[in-house]
């Protein structure tokens, strides 16, 4: 008979052989590299927790497509395009966005307080309808900015009564996944009188703030914190950025001004979720413009704050050399990418 301690030994022997068989395999030292099938299931994981693209998406990447904008008198006739475009929002994170015009912000759109606008929007989208909310515009929404199915066109006509700076978006049921998915851009409507310090200004940007989420994800889109929120600029003038709306794309590509000069910026946060706190560090804002609107002037501010769809017209004199970041003081946001930059020269 065994005794105790003969017991024990057998056992741990018996151990000590099933997990060398265990770990047998076919490499040189008799040894199985366990990593590969880690590896496999890290990325069957990532596969399957990855980002769900409609099917009818997934071979897509339009070009972007050139704004096409004429004007005949006060009468001004815009076509764009919603369709779908590969955009690298942030250092290797590709977004297949759903946009106007292969943009995310979209194209600026610019007419003049009293003009009437023959909008077209062409849906390149061979799966979804989409259409256009442009907040400059009075018109019933279920006529104005009805969906336009895929791979078809709709034409609407509207007057442009109120000068300001506007959001423009998808309003596609559900709006959120338009909006949030890259659906969204900024129209100014320039007042027939102008504004009152026009001579006064040296330099003029458009900037806008919006938010980045899981990509195609209601949920996450709905009740989640944005993964990025950034700012961007449409170029207003020649030789100007015109960039999507990417982490550091206007530190990348940063705003210019002299010493002396008086900056306007038209800015306008299109969320589709969170506030703006616009501030530019090192200056006050001389004139502020609520909504780009003449008669909502307001002098000497801090910070302009700017509900999701909300617009401002803002104008500041920079004294001295060096490097003015202009962010959205919630600075949970800034360390999410919402910060510009702009140079100051002599």
């Amino acid at each position: 008979m065994f005794n105790r301690r003969g017991i024990l030994a057998i056992i741990m022997m018996s151990v000590v052989v099933l997990l060398l068989a265990a770990c047998s395999g076919e490499n040189g030292e008799g040894q199985k590299d366990v990593s590969e099938d880690l590896d496999a299931s890290v990325e069957k994981a990532s596969a399957e927790e990855g980002p769900e693209v409609i099917k009818a998406h997934e071979a897509i990447n339009h070009e972007p497509t050139p704004l096409d904008i004429e004007r005949d008198g006060s009468d001004v006739y815009v076509n764009m395009t919603a369709q779908i475009t590969d955009i690298e929002i942030d250092d290797g994170y590709n977004y297949k966005a759903w946009t106007f015009n292969g943009e995310a912000p979209g194209p600026l759109v610019v007419v003049n307080e009293g003009d009437t606008i023959h909008f077209t929007l062409d849906n390149m989208d061979p799966s979804i309808p989409h259409s256009m909310d442009f907040h400059a515009v009075h018109t019933a929404p279920d006529k104005g900015f009805a969906d336009v199915a895929p791979n078809e066109e709709g034409t609407f006509v509207y007057e442009a009564s109120n000068p300001g700076v506007f959001m423009y978006h998808c309003g596609t049921d559900p709006v959120l996944s338009h909006i949030a998915n890259g659906m969204h851009g900024v129209i100014i409507v320039q007042p027939d009188d102008g504004y009152p310090t026009d001579d006064e200004v040296d330099q003029e940007y458009v900037i806008i703030q919006n938010e980045w989420y899981k990509y195609n994800d209601l949920d996450n889109m709905t009740n989640e914190e944005p993964s990025q929120v950034v700012l961007s600029s449409k170029a207003l003038h020649d030789g100007q950025p015109n960039t999507n709306g990417t982490v550091g794309a206007l530190i990348d590509e940063p705003l210019k001004a002299k010493v002396g000069d008086k900056v306007r910026f038209y800015i306008n946060n299109v969320g589709p979720n969170e506030m703006s706190s616009f501030h530019v560090i090192g200056t006050l804002f001389d004139d502020v413009y609520i909504d780009g609107n003449p008669a909502n002037h307001q002098e000497g501010m801090q910070t302009v704050g700017l509900p999701a769809s909300g617009g401002a017209v803002v104008e500041f004199i920079v004294k001295e050399p060096g490097t003015y970041k202009f962010v959205t003081h919630q600075f949970n946001h800034v360390q999410k990418g919402g910060v510009g930059k702009l140079i100051v020269t002599e």
